[in-house]
């Protein structure tokens, strides 16, 4: 069983903080001696904009929000059918975390009225009537315990709270402070699971709505936001391209459910189930491939608007690794202007490499006839261009490929004299761009000793590789312990020798 923390390492986990490009996908789920598949991924929503916070009506229902038209209404999509339809079309606001009432047939979400105004909300799917379910709380997420108790996550200050809420007494009562969005009841049993961040250390715990009693079930693993239960009792949670799981009752610590290869699946932030334990539904972010695709088209075609709203408002752009050129999106476009104006150009990406938020692209551009070549490092966070970094190719280093593949090869033959003998007294490794974590040949000898020592399966496999004047940026698929993991090493040549390494993780 692959150990969690070893895939940690690779891991640039992002919570969605804002409404960015997000899709719904449905998988089926499949037990095949006793263990769970995740197959036939599909994009159920196949919206531009946000799609999001699914729930299962029922066993062939599907209801998640999604906008249309500036308004974030209720959709369905119906399994067998293979069709979305909209239940909501609320002009006053918009809906979000829709959730089944059961004993109805009606609909409960939290609405955003265009005032400000933030309630929770009952829609009856016969009369197409709203009514506000509970008056006086700013509630951010909830789960039905039963026909009248509401668990809701309610927002105070800077926080949410745990609040339970009886409909027929009209009563609310705080039972826990600082807690997340993912609630829900617990299969097969009386108690509802929560996310607690009263620490440094998040953790999943569970309430009984009517008792209060309150028990610590498992840190989550980072801080994720969004975790779910399968019928047999398991925990599932989304890690990037990762679904893992923990059962309480069986298993010591994290591992891996599901590994995700589609490049459409990108950051993962929500899951739901259906009852009968079939489906699994999942909310992914847009792939930073296509955000950064979208960004070389625009440029392409000289559109500065579509150019420009490829990037934050924030957006850094520097040359490698941390040497700010300038910041801001309105700075961006003022200097892709002047140069769109000024210039007939063209780029072409020739090789890509991405890893978890990060597209590494290298690029032929075409600038008035004259060609030249740079790599451009992109990282991209809810759905924008948050960083960009150069490195132009200045001149060529003949022997820096050879020396790289010298390092690699004696790296899965573990000869750590040979693989030492790659690097240059004064080596230094960074986790990008600037986080300093060895220092020296002497240090990096001692690790990889007991690295080498301890790892008898140990081997690496390059899957793409980028030359660019005296640096090689590798991606790499390495097996270790009987894990495998992802990463990228950037390698910069100083004579003959290795003199800095970059790691992205």
């Amino acid at each position: 069983m692959k150990k969690l923390y070893v895939l940690l390492f690779l891991i640039a986990f992002n919570s969605v903080s804002a409404q960015s490009n997000t899709e719904v996908y449905l998988l089926d789920i499949e037990n095949n001696n006793e263990k769970i598949e995740l197959v036939n991924l599909k994009n159920i929503s196949n919206n531009k904009g946000y799609d999001n916070q699914p729930s299962f009506y029922d066993d062939n229902t599907i209801i998640f929000s999604s906008t249309r038209e500036g308004q974030t209404d209720i959709a369905q999509y119906n399994i067998e059918e293979g069709n979305i339809s909209y239940i909501t079309n609320t002009t006053s606001g918009s809906e979000y975390s829709p959730l089944k009432i059961p004993g109805k047939e009606a609909i409960s979400a939290i609405r955003l009225d265009t005032t400000g105004l933030q309630r929770l909300y009952q829609y009856d799917s016969k009369k197409q009537k709203s009514s506000v379910l509970l008056e006086d709380l700013k509630v951010g997420y909830h789960v039905w315990y039963n026909e009248h108790i509401i668990i809701s996550s309610v927002l105070v200050d800077n926080r949410m709270d745990l609040v339970v809420s009886n409909l027929k007494d009209k009563t609310n009562h705080t039972l826990h402070k600082n807690v997340g969005r993912s609630l829900h009841k617990i299969p097969n049993t009386d108690v509802v699971s929560f996310i607690s961040k009263e620490k440094d250390t998040w953790v999943i715990k569970s309430i009984h709505p009517i008792s209060g009693a309150i028990q610590e079930i498992k840190p989550v693993p980072l801080k994720i936001e969004d975790m779910f239960w399968l019928n047999d009792g398991t925990m599932i949670v989304g890690l990037g391209k990762i679904i893992a799981k923990f059962n309480p009752k069986n298993d010591k610590d994290w591992s891996v459910l599901h590994r995700f290869t589609q490049d459409e699946i990108n950051e993962i932030s929500r899951i739901a189930v259906s009852k009968d334990g079939n489906h699994l539904a999942i909310v992914s972010e847009e792939s930073p491939a296509i955000i950064v695709q979208k960004q070389v088209d625009t440029f392409n075609k000289a559109d500065l608007d579509g150019f420009a709203s490829c990037y934050s408002k924030n957006v850094v752009v520097c040359n490698f690794p941390s040497d700010t050129l300038y910041t801001g999106n309105e700075t961006l476009k003022s200097n892709y202007k002047r140069f769109l104006a000024n210039n007939q150009s063209k780029v072409t990406v020739t090789k890509r490499i991405v890893m978890g938020n990060k597209v590494i692209d290298q690029e032929n551009a075409v600038v008035n006839g004259k060609q030249k070549q740079q790599v451009a490092i992109y990282e991209v966070k809810n759905g924008k261009i948050i960083s960009m970094s150069f490195i132009p190719h200045n001149e060529d280093h003949p022997e820096a490929e050879k020396i790289v593949q010298e390092q690699l090869e004696a790296y899965n033959a573990r000869n750590i004299d040979d693989f030492v003998n790659t690097f240059s007294d004064t080596v230094k490794a960074y986790d990008y761009p600037t986080k300093l974590n060895m220092d020296g040949k002497e240090q990096l000898q001692k690790i990889f000793s007991g690295f080498f020592s301890q790892t008898p399966d140990l081997h690496c496999e390059i899957k793409n590789r980028i030359v660019i004047g005296n640096m090689v940026i590798d991606e790499e698929f390495v097996t270790a312990n009987g894990d495998n993991f992802s990463a990228v090493a950037l390698y910069k040549i100083n004579g003959d020798k290795i003199d800095k390494m970059y790691f992205i993780r």
